[in-house]
């Protein structure tokens, strides 16, 4: 973070703070703005200070900001005291300082895209969007669009994340209530049978065999999860390595066509917004790639940029990928007939979103009764093997 004092064209003295990563990227943000360099300091962060605990703002920060700053355009309050007005209704801190901070900026005559720009929270897309909206003259109506995407977008993104959470949690209590059982209650009931002098039947051999390895060799569990971690982590940092991982998720059983679904709706929804907001269609595809958290869809929109740069038409570029499905394409090439392409795109990312709902709530009631059962088995066959013999026992003894 850097305080800077500048003067502009008039003369005129201005003070601020920027977000930069050096001393010289204030200096060239400043010379690109035609300001002339005052003073720039940097502000050092304050020891001992609570602002670590300050959270980040979210992606519903952004949507909530956007609606509220939409209204306040649309009822002809200006921009500049729009954002003085939200800065201080912001409950976020640290949210509420960059909003400050952006006010300042269009208050010097810096345009709003151009104040976006230097703060991370606000992505490529949102700016993009916002300079769509400055030269359209439509501001307000552009920011109410791009609430609703983003609100939109975070629920599908919570959706998507809750089908891989719930039977996670699932499994994780299963293997607990399981390793419980063979660590604990089972070396007890072994010790007790032995007291009595019962044979040891082999299914109680086997699970006393099993109990005696998960509590000598459980480090070497925990080891292979560190080491597993560590190289999917790293692996996913390299091109191929993430190119083969998301590939897997798409092939996934079950989860890989939700995971798909998901992407080509985002994709959809995105590149529509982009499109209604009057950016061209080859940088709008750029941003839209952008946005996908899987490489395999981001290698297929980039392919169909490049063919639509040479001439192809977007359903044609989208087929050759062989990502996108049939229906994804024909309507795409219907849209172009008719000269309504967002609006058949947002179509698209409606049809795949209540797919994707319907996938999610498929899997959930599938998955609960298919992992009830498998839990109860191994919980069936452990209290099997652990009370059999106590009741070979105790008819040897009333005989």
């Amino acid at each position: 973070m850097f305080q800077y004092k500048v003067r502009d064209t008039n003369n005129r003295l201005i003070a601020s703070q920027v977000e930069a990563e050096t001393i010289n990227a204030v200096r060239e943000m400043m010379r690109r703005k035609g300001f002339t360099v005052v003073e720039i300091t940097e502000i050092k962060a304050k020891q001992g200070g609570l602002a670590f605990l300050e959270k980040k703002p979210t992606v519903k920060d952004v949507a909530l900001f956007a609606r509220q700053l939409s209204t306040l355009i649309s009822s002809g309050v200006p921009l500049v005291q729009a954002l003085t007005v939200m800065s201080r209704q912001i409950e976020n801190p640290k949210f509420s300082r960059v909003v400050n901070k952006i006010r300042n900026e269009v208050q010097s005559g810096t345009a709003l895209s151009d104040a976006l720009v230097e703060h991370k929270v606000f992505g490529r897309l949102f700016v993009n969007l916002v300079r769509a909206g400055e030269v359209s003259g439509n501001l307000d109506l552009v920011l109410n669009r791009l609430s609703g995407f983003l609100e939109k977008d975070l629920a599908l993104r919570g959706k998507l994340k809750s089908s891989m959470t719930y039977p996670t949690i699932v499994i994780v209590f299963a293997f607990g209530i399981t390793y419980f059982l063979l660590t604990t209650i089972v070396p007890q009931f072994g010790g007790i049978i032995s007291q009595l002098g019962g044979e040891m039947p082999v299914l109680i051999k086997i699970l006393m065999s099993v109990s005696e390895f998960l509590k000598t060799k459980t480090w070497m569990f925990l080891i292979f999860g560190a080491v597993f971690t560590a190289a999917y982590k790293q692996a996913y940092k390299t091109p191929n390595g993430r190119r083969a991982i998301d590939t897997f998720k798409l092939r996934m059983p079950v989860m890989g066509p939700i995971v798909s679904k998901g992407g080509i709706a985002t994709y959809a929804r995105t590149l529509s917004l982009l499109m209604a907001s009057g950016v061209q269609i080859i940088e709008s595809l750029e941003i839209t790639k952008t946005t996908m958290t899987n490489s395999v869809l981001e290698d297929a929109i980039e392919n169909s940029r490049r063919a639509v740069m040479i001439g192809e038409n977007m359903s044609d570029a989208l087929a050759a990928t062989k990502i996108f499905p049939p229906m994804t394409t024909q309507m795409m090439s219907i849209g172009e007939e008719t000269g309504n392409i967002d609006g058949m795109l947002d179509k698209i990312a409606d049809y795949f979103e209540r797919e994707v709902d319907e996938a999610i709530d498929g899997m959930t009631a599938a998955i609960e009764p298919i992992l009830i059962m498998v839990l109860g088995s191994i919980v069936g066959l452990i209290v099997a093997g652990m009370f059999m013999p106590m009741f070979a026992i105790i008819g040897q003894l009333s005989s």
